[in-house]
């Protein structure tokens, strides 16, 4: 199965977790593609999105590589067995994860200007992502999440590696992927369209919050 792009694969989420509609769910989508791909599950279950902010970590010398993932609060997730093929230093990977943490900083402002994101502390919380190579960035998700005191959270992603999901779904409720993958490969070739999405589409976005749906802030 091949997506012709996030919308269509959000819809496949939307149609597995119709179940969850009187639940009154969060939607958190990962910026950037993983919003789009949330906002389709949010319109479906007429439940509230807003964006769950993490930064990958990437490799200093191969930058196509994912060593880890930071997010807030003082989250930080690491990929051992890529630092250890790539020979990644202590000292280097504190560089990278600096450097991450003050993007990550300029991104929550402009995100959440206003104040804190959605509450989801004692809610369910579906996750979305547009899809999972390594699981750095939704490992790191998953313990913000808990750190808010998230209730029950459910990990939705179009495609994903099996030995990486199943890592994942020891620390979530539950795990919904239409495209479970035996081996690992881009997440863009799953895709027929996977334009890069910018920080001013995800802010668009996430300004279109369905009629009704009670979203409050703290």
């Amino acid at each position: 199965m091949r997506f012709r792009n996030r919308r269509e694969a959000g819809q496949a989420l939307a149609a597995r977790l119709h179940y969850l509609r009187g639940h009154e769910p969060v939607v958190l989508g990962l910026p950037h593609g993983g919003v789009a791909v949330a906002r389709e599950v949010a319109d479906a279950l007429h439940a509230p999105l807003d964006a769950l902010l993490v930064h990958k970590l990437i490799s200093p010398r191969r930058p196509h590589l994912v060593i880890g993932a930071i997010g807030e609060p003082d989250v930080v997730v690491s990929n051992p067995a890529t630092i250890r093929a790539l020979k990644v230093k202590p000292a280097e990977f504190g560089r990278v994860a600096r450097s991450a943490k003050a993007e990550l900083a300029r991104r929550t402002a402009r995100y959440h200007p206003d104040g804190p994101p959605l509450q989801v502390a004692g809610r369910t919380v579906v996750l979305v992502d547009e899809g999972i190579a390594t699981g750095a960035t939704a490992r790191a998700a998953i313990r913000v999440l808990r750190a808010r005191g998230a209730g029950r959270i459910v990990l939705a992603v179009p495609v994903a590696p099996l030995d990486v999901l199943r890592s994942l779904a020891t620390d979530v409720a539950q795990t919904l992927c239409p495209v479970p993958l035996r081996r690992r490969s881009p997440v863009g070739d799953w895709y027929t369209d996977f334009d890069r999405i910018d920080d001013t589409e995800v802010l668009a976005l996430l300004a279109r919050e369905p009629a009704g749906t009670g979203t409050t802030r703290p």
